[in-house]
């Protein structure tokens, strides 16, 4: 595909500053794009990047300038970058309606026509598959479990009994939705397992990554809100409820009975305990462990956390402890020649 950079432009909502007649074949970050190619600068760490990179034309903010560079501003450099991404590769192929021979589908179970299922796909009693839905290879679906339209569920996702997968959700390979909440109570000298007869609801668009965990609840439903993004390898226990639009990033662990609220942020490995409520809007920042609630709109850090500027000021003084420990050490020193030379008065 070649076309001119001022149709790319057009495409992307940005201004060409420059020559808009370049030819443009296709996109590629700032470090590894050849002439002819579409990059962006969206992050200062890389402006030394921006007079060596070998792109034809580079996406900037709105008040960026470069004398050497033919320019495309935009007020979000990523966004249009993504949007450029999206107009060179095209709109994703739609799943093609069928059932693979090797698939076993309980009489019972409804797939829509237009449904896409893979090799060695189980659907078991009750299940109900909705339109342009491609579940792939390998997957499992419970008894009594829905998913609905133009859901794409990757190699190997199991979805088990009674949980409901809403519009437009995106399962990738590995992850589990439904496994049993890890419920036990003492009894003498035996854990006695609690039985969980709750399901999971996970909401429209929401995407989950690769190896994530979300557990049934006891009772009820453990929620996953509309538009949420999960990353890799997240564990999300019985009875959570996540809000809408929350980023949870890879590794994180949240405690069963915890509610988050709308817009969320929990950046790579964050702990969370059972039992709490993190407000809409706060964030917290990687390898944090979540103690006690949050109220909304707070920056969190550290473990335990604090606030954002506590947590700043606690980490610079950490830092100088060594010098702090050397000094108390000479004070020591010093109070112990003044007293022994009191003692000898």
């Amino acid at each position: 595909m070649k076309v001119t950079l001022e149709t790319v432009a057009k495409a992307i909502d940005g201004t060409v500053v420059g020559d808009g007649s370049i030819e443009i074949t296709g996109v590629a970050g700032i470090r590894e794009a050849r002439e002819g190619e579409l990059t962006f600068l969206a992050h200062p760490r890389y402006e030394e990047y921006l007079e060596q990179t070998r792109a034809s034309a580079v996406i900037v903010a709105e008040n960026h300038r470069s004398t050497g560079k033919t320019l495309v501003q935009n007020p979000n450099p990523y966004l249009a970058f993504l949007k450029a991404v999206r107009f060179f590769q095209g709109e994703a192929c739609p799943p093609v309606p069928g059932i693979h021979a090797s698939a076993v589908v309980a009489e019972s179970a409804l797939v829509d026509p237009t449904a896409q299922l893979g090799p060695h796909v189980v659907l078991e009693e009750g299940v109900r598959i909705g339109p342009r839905t491609a579940i792939q290879a390998g997957c499992f679906v419970g008894a009594n479990a829905t998913v609905g339209a133009d859901c794409v569920l990757y190699p190997n996702v199991t979805l088990r009994e009674g949980c409901e997968l809403a519009d437009r959700v995106i399962v990738h390979s590995g992850t589990v939705i439904g496994s049993d909440g890890f419920g036990f109570i003492r009894d003498g000298g035996v854990n006695r397992k609690l039985p969980q007869v709750g399901n999971v609801a996970v909401e429209d668009d929401v995407e989950l990554g690769a190896c994530v965990t979300i557990d049934r609840a006891t009772t009820g439903t453990t929620r996953i809100g509309a538009g949420s993004k999960i990353d890799n390898l997240v564990q999300i226990a019985h009875n959570v409820q996540i809000g809408r639009n929350c980023i949870i990033v890879a590794q994180v662990g949240i405690s069963g009975s915890t509610v988050l609220g709308d817009n969320v942020t929990l950046a790579g490995q964050v702990g969370v305990v059972g039992h709490i409520e993190i407000g809409s809007g706060a964030m917290v920042g990687a390898k944090s462990g979540i103690s006690k609630s949050v109220p909304p709109g707070e920056k969190m850090f550290g473990a335990p956390a604090q606030p954002l500027a506590v947590a700043k000021r606690i980490e610079a003084s950490v830092r100088n402890l060594p010098e702090l420990i050397q000094t108390v050490r000479r004070l020591k020193r010093r109070l112990d020649q003044l007293e022994g030379s009191r003692s000898h008065q």
